[in-house]
């Protein structure tokens, strides 16, 4: 009788189970889901207010007639992944769509950098407004390995800005470096300094 007792007891326990209270999870959920459209959209509204005060700047330059036809320094495959007001690793800029990371096709030229993005505004930098290239590890709150983005300096309007570029075969990198600042005449250890106070100022936010 006491094993006949204490299953009775038993299926009474299951019978008596707490009903899962669906209404309470699926309200949890949706309200979930309103916080997660909410961040975002707060992410948006930051976006859009940060390309107003970056209005102000130049139309990015299109690629010269017969461009095609100069003599290739050097062409790389790779990413796009951000650029920045030059030494502030962290101030993006989304202006006219320099704030979209893509896919990139590079050609540097005597007459300067070309770059294509696919999905992306391209745009082309004259050789007279490229200030110099070095290799940095961070850009913009992405951090890859050290020497990871061949970052390229250079002006628009009178606001210098820093491009960050991965290519797909990393080792091209230092060839880049070498290329870009020879044919802006910058000095051998000014990208280094300028690696150094971009670093020291990364850190110090």
């Amino acid at each position: 009788m006491t094993t006949l007792n204490r299953l009775y007891q038993l299926a009474a326990e299951e019978k008596s189970a707490e009903v899962t209270d669906w209404s309470a999870r699926i309200s949890w959920v949706l309200g979930l889901a309103v916080f997660i459209a909410f961040v975002y959209w707060l992410m948006r509204q930051g976006w859009k207010w940060r390309g107003s005060l970056q209005s102000g700047l130049p139309e990015l330059a299109t690629t010269p007639d017969g461009f095609a036809d100069g003599e290739k320094l050097l062409t790389l495959t790779g990413r796009y992944h951000a650029s920045t007001t030059a030494g502030q690793w962290l101030d993006r800029i989304v202006a006219h769509g320099l704030g979209t990371r893509s896919r990139v096709e590079m050609t540097l030229t005597e007459q300067g950098l070309d770059v294509v993005r696919p999905g992306a505004a391209d745009f082309f930098v004259p050789a007279a407004a490229l200030r110099e290239a070095r290799l940095e590890k961070a850009l913009a709150g992405k951090v890859l390995p050290e020497g990871g983005l061949l970052v390229i300096t250079w002006a628009l309007g009178d606001r210098l800005i820093d491009s960050g570029f991965r290519s797909d075969h990393a080792a091209e990198h230092p060839a880049w470096v070498d290329a870009v600042n020879h044919l802006t005449g910058a000095a051998a250890g000014d990208h280094l300094t300028s690696t150094t106070t971009s670093t020291t100022e990364g850190t110090a936010r």
